[in-house]
Protein backbone atom coordinates (compact mmCIF):
# COMPACT_ATOMS: atom_id res chain seq x y z
CA UNK A 1 0.00 0.00 0.00
CA UNK A 2 1.09 3.14 -1.25
CA UNK A 3 0.84 6.45 1.43
CA UNK A 4 0.81 9.83 0.23
CA UNK A 5 3.57 12.47 1.65
CA UNK A 6 2.83 16.16 1.52
CA UNK A 7 4.18 18.85 -1.09
CA UNK A 8 6.15 20.14 1.26
CA UNK A 9 7.49 16.99 1.97
CA UNK A 10 8.25 16.09 -1.93
CA UNK A 11 10.20 19.28 -1.93
CA UNK A 12 12.56 18.49 0.15
CA UNK A 13 13.12 15.60 -0.77
CA UNK A 14 11.63 13.48 1.64
CA UNK A 15 10.11 10.58 -0.88
CA UNK A 16 9.63 8.21 2.23
CA UNK A 17 7.61 10.73 4.28
CA UNK A 18 9.25 9.91 7.56
CA UNK A 19 12.02 12.21 7.85
CA UNK A 20 11.36 12.93 12.14
CA UNK A 21 13.31 16.71 12.55
CA UNK A 22 15.85 16.81 15.85
CA UNK A 23 14.21 19.45 17.55
CA UNK A 24 16.52 21.09 20.47
CA UNK A 25 17.30 19.22 24.17
CA UNK A 26 14.44 18.92 26.30
CA UNK A 27 11.53 19.62 23.58
CA UNK A 28 8.06 17.98 24.42
CA UNK A 29 7.08 15.19 21.55
CA UNK A 30 6.81 16.36 18.21
CA UNK A 31 2.85 16.70 17.90
CA UNK A 32 2.94 18.76 20.48
CA UNK A 33 6.06 20.61 19.36
CA UNK A 34 4.46 21.40 15.94
CA UNK A 35 0.97 22.44 17.88
CA UNK A 36 2.30 24.70 20.57
CA UNK A 37 5.99 26.07 19.35
CA UNK A 38 5.03 29.58 17.89
CA UNK A 39 8.43 29.87 15.47
CA UNK A 40 9.67 32.49 17.14
CA UNK A 41 13.21 31.82 16.90
CA UNK A 42 13.94 32.95 20.58
CA UNK A 43 16.04 29.71 21.09
CA UNK A 44 17.86 30.12 17.79
CA UNK A 45 18.70 33.36 19.12
CA UNK A 46 19.69 32.04 22.35
CA UNK A 47 21.79 29.67 21.48
CA UNK A 48 25.29 29.97 21.83
CA UNK A 49 27.01 27.69 20.19
CA UNK A 50 24.70 28.61 16.49
CA UNK A 51 23.40 24.97 15.52
CA UNK A 52 19.83 25.35 16.34
CA UNK A 53 18.20 26.71 12.57
CA UNK A 54 15.10 27.22 11.52
CA UNK A 55 13.91 24.50 9.98
CA UNK A 56 10.92 23.11 7.83
CA UNK A 57 7.62 24.95 8.70
CA UNK A 58 9.91 27.78 10.55
CA UNK A 59 10.57 24.95 13.73
CA UNK A 60 13.47 24.93 15.42
CA UNK A 61 15.69 22.20 14.66
CA UNK A 62 18.95 21.28 15.58
CA UNK A 63 22.15 20.92 13.10
CA UNK A 64 25.29 19.20 14.57
CA UNK A 65 27.32 20.27 11.24
CA UNK A 66 27.77 23.68 12.75
CA UNK A 67 28.53 22.94 16.62
CA UNK A 68 28.04 20.78 19.53
CA UNK A 69 25.05 21.05 22.29
CA UNK A 70 26.99 21.89 25.47
CA UNK A 71 23.03 21.24 26.97
CA UNK A 72 23.66 25.16 28.53
CA UNK A 73 20.02 25.64 29.09
CA UNK A 74 19.86 29.04 27.17
CA UNK A 75 17.72 27.56 24.54
CA UNK A 76 14.74 26.56 26.84
CA UNK A 77 15.16 29.31 29.34
CA UNK A 78 14.31 31.62 26.33
CA UNK A 79 11.10 28.90 25.29
CA UNK A 80 8.43 31.80 26.33
CA UNK A 81 5.55 28.61 24.83
CA UNK A 82 7.36 26.05 26.65
CA UNK A 83 7.94 23.67 24.44
CA UNK A 84 11.62 23.26 24.99
CA UNK A 85 11.22 22.79 28.94
CA UNK A 86 14.52 22.65 30.89
CA UNK A 87 14.07 19.90 33.39
CA UNK A 88 17.15 18.84 35.09
CA UNK A 89 15.65 15.74 36.10
CA UNK A 90 15.68 14.50 32.72
CA UNK A 91 17.75 13.72 29.86
CA UNK A 92 18.29 16.40 27.41
CA UNK A 93 17.33 13.48 24.57
CA UNK A 94 18.05 9.90 23.12
CA UNK A 95 20.45 10.60 20.94
CA UNK A 96 23.62 8.13 19.52
CA UNK A 97 25.94 8.65 16.88
CA UNK A 98 25.55 5.98 14.40
CA UNK A 99 28.86 6.03 11.63
CA UNK A 100 28.06 5.40 8.42
CA UNK A 101 30.89 2.47 7.22
CA UNK A 102 30.82 3.24 3.80
CA UNK A 103 32.13 7.14 4.22
CA UNK A 104 34.44 6.57 7.55
CA UNK A 105 37.67 6.66 7.03
CA UNK A 106 38.59 3.60 9.59
CA UNK A 107 36.49 1.24 7.89
CA UNK A 108 37.99 1.95 4.68
CA UNK A 109 41.27 1.25 5.97
CA UNK A 110 42.61 4.54 6.95
CA UNK A 111 43.65 5.28 10.51
CA UNK A 112 41.79 7.99 11.95
CA UNK A 113 40.41 8.90 15.45
CA UNK A 114 38.96 12.29 15.22
CA UNK A 115 35.61 10.92 16.40
CA UNK A 116 37.16 9.27 19.66
CA UNK A 117 39.62 12.24 20.48
CA UNK A 118 36.32 14.74 19.88
CA UNK A 119 34.20 13.16 22.93
CA UNK A 120 34.75 14.23 26.26
CA UNK A 121 32.41 11.32 28.20
CA UNK A 122 34.65 8.46 26.25
CA UNK A 123 31.80 6.67 24.34
CA UNK A 124 33.02 6.59 21.00
CA UNK A 125 36.08 3.61 21.72
CA UNK A 126 38.34 2.11 19.00
CA UNK A 127 39.31 -1.07 20.04
CA UNK A 128 42.44 -2.92 18.32
CA UNK A 129 42.08 -5.18 15.28
CA UNK A 130 44.16 -7.66 14.74
CA UNK A 131 45.79 -7.36 11.58
CA UNK A 132 43.66 -4.05 10.67
CA UNK A 133 42.79 -0.51 11.23
CA UNK A 134 40.91 0.18 14.82
CA UNK A 135 37.13 0.95 13.99
CA UNK A 136 34.50 3.20 15.89
CA UNK A 137 32.81 1.61 18.20
CA UNK A 138 29.65 3.77 20.53
CA UNK A 139 28.91 2.74 23.87
CA UNK A 140 25.17 3.93 23.95
CA UNK A 141 25.29 4.22 28.06
CA UNK A 142 28.33 6.86 27.71
CA UNK A 143 26.86 9.08 25.39
CA UNK A 144 24.73 12.14 25.97
CA UNK A 145 24.00 12.70 22.32
CA UNK A 146 26.04 16.46 22.22
CA UNK A 147 26.81 15.70 18.68
CA UNK A 148 30.64 16.63 19.26
CA UNK A 149 31.51 13.90 16.97
CA UNK A 150 29.57 15.16 14.18
CA UNK A 151 30.84 18.31 12.58
CA UNK A 152 34.34 17.54 12.75
CA UNK A 153 34.86 13.80 10.93
CA UNK A 154 36.60 13.95 8.09
CA UNK A 155 34.50 11.27 5.99
CA UNK A 156 31.21 12.94 7.29
CA UNK A 157 30.59 9.53 8.21
CA UNK A 158 28.65 10.60 11.51
CA UNK A 159 24.78 11.02 12.14
CA UNK A 160 23.10 11.42 15.68
CA UNK A 161 19.78 8.78 15.38
CA UNK A 162 17.41 8.48 18.05
CA UNK A 163 17.75 5.73 20.58
CA UNK A 164 14.24 5.08 21.90
CA UNK A 165 11.24 7.99 21.63
CA UNK A 166 10.72 10.85 24.05
CA UNK A 167 8.48 9.85 26.65
CA UNK A 168 5.10 11.39 26.06
CA UNK A 169 5.02 12.42 30.13
CA UNK A 170 6.66 15.38 29.16
CA UNK A 171 3.58 16.80 27.14
CA UNK A 172 2.21 16.27 30.62
CA UNK A 173 4.55 17.92 32.17
CA UNK A 174 5.28 21.10 30.46
CA UNK A 175 1.14 21.72 29.23
CA UNK A 176 -0.73 20.05 31.69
Amino acid sequence: MKHAISRNRFLRGDFSGRRIPLRPPWSIPEAAFVEYCTRCEDCLRACPEGILVRGDGGFPEVDFRRGECTFCHACAESCRPGVIADQAQTEAWRLMPEVDAQRCLAWQGVVCVTCQEQCETAAIRLPPRPGGVARPEVVAADCTGCGACVRPCPGQAIRLRAREPIPSSRLQEVHA
